[in-house]
């Protein structure tokens, strides 16, 4: 089943996320650590797929390298379970939501980044 998510782009979505983290006192570069944290994209691929306005399965399925401790990303986002999620492209989506909010409620970094 294709999600109306996985054909937003990248590049629609990421403001908000910028938004979102900015007004709860955290920086672009914090969101971008994380993101870049999960994904294995550099800064500058970030930025390319902002560029090239890609959408989310393939900003996703061309990630260089998901952080194999993603797993440990646990709890509800949109009040759905992370860990009860079966569709790998939804679970990334949603690993990365929770790494925002984590991020905009204030929590450490190195926590967020699940060191």
């Amino acid at each position: 089943m294709s999600h109306k998510i996985y054909k937003m782009s990248f590049a629609s979505i990421y403001p908000h996320y910028v938004t979102k983290v900015e007004k709860k006192g955290r920086t672009k570069a914090e969101l971008d650590e994380v993101i870049t944290w999960l994904t294995g994209y550099t800064e500058g691929g970030l930025q390319q797929a902002i560029d090239d306005n890609i959408d989310m399965e393939t900003f996703f399925n061309q990630a260089p390298a998901m952080n194999p401790n993603a797993h440990l990303i646990t709890g509800k986002i949109c009040g759905v379970t992370i860990q009860e999620i079966e569709d790998p492209l939804m679970k990334n989506i949603r690993y990365m939501d929770k790494l925002v909010d984590e991020l905009a409620k204030g929590r450490l970094l190195e926590k967020v980044l699940r060191k």
